[in-house]
């Protein structure tokens, strides 16, 4: 499930989605803010260009949608089931998961996106037959 070839091996370890070997962000710390969301133009081992065409990220807007539900659903039922928190007293908790989530949600909404259009193509041994 986590091994090349898959593409939740691209998602989950940063790699180029089309030879999982070159790194698709350019800076691998989360804390680093200023510098998080850098992606690299091109795949430093296969050379995939990253930006397809000019806008093409701004479909991974519709994956991070997505995922910041998902994570305002997580937060809501565990405010309201473990916390007994008010649907009111659950907004605090909930912003600030988002907020705290927005370096990981955009990085993976990016890297979703594109593996949605490009697929896992190793590279060819040309001396299989020998």
């Amino acid at each position: 499930m986590f091994k090349k070839g898959s593409k939740l091996y691209s998602v989950l370890f940063n790699k180029c989605p089309k030879c999982h070997e070159g790194d698709f962000m350019a800076e691998k710390n989360l804390l680093k803010i200023h510098k998080a969301y850098k992606m690299h133009a091109n795949c430093s081992n296969c050379g995939l260009r990253y930006l397809m065409e000019p806008s093409f990220f701004y479909g991974a807007m519709y994956v991070n949608y997505g995922l910041t539900v998902a994570f305002s659903i997580i937060t809501f039922s565990i405010c309201t089931l473990f916390l007994n928190l008010s649907m009111l007293e659950s907004f605090i908790p909930i912003v600030a998961v988002l907020l705290l989530t927005l370096p990981i949600s955009i990085r993976l909404s990016r890297i979703i996106w594109i593996n949605i259009f490009v697929s896992f193509n190793p590279p060819s041994n040309k001396n299989q037959n020998d």
